[in-house]
């Protein structure tokens, strides 16, 4: 059975109108499970074509490219008749700018009625249009105040998790409506991501009144030990849940006391005082050898080239380009990565099919 025959979402065709991260990231994840993605560009193409051709490439394989100018009687025309094939639109612009260009399902609507419209904006599509970047949702949600040592600035993570999270969600809705069978519009905001992904951390504030407190090493607000941790060369992260896992590791670090989870967060400081001076008598690589085998949650901290040069199964090759593959793995199935589409390529092919139809 080829790969294209046993594709999950196989004839399910999504438009994607997409700038940067968020939006392509979502429709990507689509094709990567069979779906036809055909991308919406301006003129000039779409703004992360300058950022690079591996960037462009990590967001965008597998689908194909079509320039319209969605502001144009004949883009408009173009839109409306892919409308009329489609599944689903997704975008992610401005609210003015998606209204602006027709691409809600009010607009669309008389083209399709099945037409699933999905709209991934900063705040909501009536929540305005201030800028809403990545980094200014994470400030604006208080994900950065809560990260980082304590005495230390806010921090951001080391990549776009917003943008990411975003992305996921409006998958995940997109392909709700699909299998609901009716159209509609679908509102999905950078903003209402994150602060949904903040769940027990909301939820201590909103019923207990507890606000969140940063620790050092990223210490966890509930479990104890759950950090980085320094050792003799090197950073472990080490995440002791359950009373069963602290008595794994006290067992191999020859530590005694603090039996129950109660007992080690009421003593957190101990604790850590004991696990840390522990630790650091031998490497964060050698104490993942040592605590692995005995089923404990343990990490050395890698880099990120170590990490992809021991994870080769999930790396695939499309085109000229080495990427991460879906992180999706379904029996039967293997993923057509094909590169990322030259751009305007899609009127390309439609000519040429239409012009040997007509031969």
């Amino acid at each position: 059975m080829s790969a294209c025959a046993s594709a999950p979402l196989a004839g399910i065709r999504v438009i994607e109108v997409g700038v940067m991260l968020a939006g392509p990231y979502a429709t990507m994840m689509l094709a990567d499970l069979g779906a036809e993605v055909i991308k919406i560009e301006p003129p000039g193409g779409e703004i992360s074509r300058q950022v690079g051709d591996s960037y462009f490439a990590s967001l965008n394989r597998g689908k194909r490219s079509l320039c319209l100018d969605l502001a144009s009687a004949n883009g408009k025309a173009r839109l409306a008749e892919l409308v009329a094939d489609s599944h689903a639109l997704l975008v992610n612009m401005k609210p003015s700018v998606i209204r602006r260009l027709g691409l809600t399902y009010d607009a669309l609507k008389e083209f399709n009625p099945e037409i699933v419209c999905v709209a991934m904006t900063g705040f909501g599509l009536d929540g305005g249009d201030d800028p809403a970047f990545d980094y200014v949702i994470q400030a604006a949600t208080g994900v950065a105040a809560m990260t980082g040592d304590p005495d230390g600035p806010p921090t951001l993570p080391g990549y776009s998790s917003a943008d990411n999270s975003t992305g996921l969600t409006a998958a995940l809705g997109l392909l709700a409506m699909i299998v609901s069978g009716r159209g509609g519009q679908v509102d999905v905001s950078l903003r209402d991501v994150m602060l949904s992904q903040l769940n027990y951390r909301a939820s201590a504030y909103l019923n207990d009144g507890a606000e969140p407190r940063r620790h050092p090493n990223g210490a966890h607000s509930y479990y104890v030990p759950a950090q980085l941790f320094p050792t003799a060369d090197g950073y472990l992260a080490l995440f002791i849940t359950h009373d069963g896992f602290w008595r794994s590791f006290a067992g191999e670090a020859g530590i005694s006391g603090f039996e129950t989870m109660a007992e080690r967060a009421a003593r957190r400081d101990e604790v850590l005082h004991v696990v840390t001076a522990t630790l650091a008598t031998d490497s964060a690589a050698s104490w993942e050898k040592r605590l692995k085998p005995l089923g404990i949650p343990v990490a050395a901290v890698r880099t990120l080239p170590e990490a992809l040069s021991e994870t080769p199964e999930a790396l695939v090759t499309a085109g000229d380009f080495r990427l991460v593959g879906s992180s999706i793995r379904i029996a039967g199935y293997q993923p057509d990565y094909r590169p990322p589409p030259a751009f305007d390529e899609y009127a390309g092919g439609q000519a040429q099919a239409r012009s040997q139809s007509s031969s």
